[in-house]
């Protein structure tokens, strides 16, 4: 079951974004980086429901 799109998650995709350390498609270090900033809550979303994460990506929405 996919996990719940927040306005926690939306913040900590846009802070790691911020942070210019990874290509926002690249899974992996996106994880890392959420990983070592705390962001445990976007970690999980990204292992629920990566669809919703690229639409987020690509669309804002």
């Amino acid at each position: 079951m996919a996990g719940a799109f927040t306005e926690k998650i939306r913040e900590q995709i846009l802070a790691v974004r911020a942070t210019g350390k990874a290509n926002m498609f690249d899974i992996s270090a996106v994880q890392r980086i959420a990983y070592e900033n705390g962001f445990y809550e976007l970690v999980d979303y990204l292992e629920t429901d990566r669809t919703a994460y690229a639409r987020f990506i690509l669309t804002g929405e």
